[in-house]
């Protein structure tokens, strides 16, 4: 049975308006990678738009490492701040909600009321807290499939997102074929390199470090890791910028002061306000369990892997046809890395398109509305559409 969709009419300027969370609970035991299993568990998910009469409009929206299933439209009229992608969700941007049923929910393991560190383990009567099982991009994955089953949904028209959300799509592909038409991988990589996993265990280490983690059961002993929840997030959002974007926006400007020598070690430059800034907003809103978590999630994710090394072999599981983008300042998730998935869906004999989006940002760019990089999402997912009313 598909949940009713609780958008409100759309709004003048293209916005999904206002919408309401829903639990999704899932009764079919998930036998994850690591070898253990959860009996049921609940996502937490948004929709926006209507599913036709077919059910052949939906599409999913996979997010990254500190997203969550709030992607679009606002919660209350004194919201402040719509959802993280609201530049491209809604009545005529490039995922049009006119078109398409669009679904985005929380992963598993997260901290925004998906089953995950932060909710009961029903075998305890405890908070899950550091006792939650590690997850991969494949049980992500199974747990959407599943997801998918509830809504009544058979196979996605498309399946998107960028970094570790372009992971997932890639891994939709080789593990469910036949459930997803379209693949939208944006500012991916086919695994992480070794440069990527020492920034993720240096955020581990500053949460595994903090005084306040208690092994992880920091909230029954009523604290919270927050100096290192906060270096974690500052570390990563430097690798998120391009050193021309910073440059641009901050230089070494001075927030205050003549400049003279700071032996408090205060905020004295532009760009230390901006990190600490970044630092601050994430403790109020993200959860150190999961912070560890989506970040292994990330370094394990390797679809080659089971395939002899071969990226072209595990894609040639796939039946999907491909849009892959990257972002010409990206350090992160560098084009080169977006043409490793490219050459080897080429070699796998698949059907692909490509876009290298010239942009200023960094990693980041993948969220920005950027008029070129819009237009090709906007004509790839019309021409979707057209598949979709046929």
């Amino acid at each position: 049975m598909v949940p009713e969709v609780l958008s409100q009419p759309a709004e003048a300027g293209g916005s999904v308006g206002i919408v309401t969370p829903q639990t999704i609970v899932i009764d079919t035991p998930l036998l994850l990678a690591c070898g253990r299993s959860l009996p049921r568990f609940e996502l937490v998910i948004e929709t926006y738009g209507t599913l036709n009469a077919a059910r052949s409009n939906a599409v999913l929206i996979c997010h990254a490492l500190s997203g969550d299933h709030h992607a679009a439209g606002f919660h209350s009229a004194d919201d402040r701040k719509p959802g993280w992608w609201d530049s491209a969700i809604g009545p005529g941007k490039p995922i049009d909600t006119n078109k398409f049923f669009v679904v985005c929910l929380n992963n598993l393991g997260g901290c925004r009321g998906s089953t995950g560190p932060t909710t009961i383990n029903p075998e305890t009567g405890a908070l899950w807290g550091p006792d939650f099982p590690i997850v991969t991009v494949r049980d992500w994955v199974a747990s959407q499939a599943l997801l998918a089953d509830q809504l009544g949904i058979d196979a996605w028209a498309a399946v998107i997102g960028g970094s570790l959300g372009g992971m997932q799509v890639m891994q939709w592909t080789i593990d469910c074929p036949t459930r997803i038409r379209h693949a939208l991988v944006i500012a991916a990589a086919p695994r992480i390199s070794a440069q990527n996993i020492a920034f993720n265990e240096i955020a581990r280490q500053a949460i595994l470090s903090d005084p306040e983690f208690h092994g992880g059961r920091y909230i029954e002993a009523g604290a919270k890791p927050e100096r290192g929840l906060k270096l974690a997030r500052m570390l990563g959002h430097i690798t998120y910028l391009s050193d021309t974007a910073m440059r641009a926006r901050f230089g070494r400007i001075l927030r205050d002061g003549d400049g003279q020598y700071n032996f408090n070690y205060d905020v004295e430059f532009e760009v230390e306000s901006y990190l600490r800034h970044q630092g601050n907003s994430f403790v109020d809103r993200f959860d150190g369990n999961t912070y560890l978590l989506m970040t292994k999630a990330l370094d394990y994710f390797d679809p080659a892997r089971e395939y002899g090394d071969d990226l072209a072999a595990a894609f040639r599981q796939a039946q999907a046809k491909f849009l892959v983008v990257s972002f010409s300042v990206d350090w992160r998730f560098s084009p080169a890395r977006s043409r490793e998935i490219v050459n080897a869906l080429i070699a796998a004999g698949r059907d692909v398109s490509y876009a290298r989006i010239d942009s200023q940002l960094g990693h980041d760019d993948f969220l920005m509305p950027i008029p070129q990089y819009h237009a090709v999402l906007r004509n790839y997912l019309d021409r979707v559409a057209l598949e979709v009313s046929l």
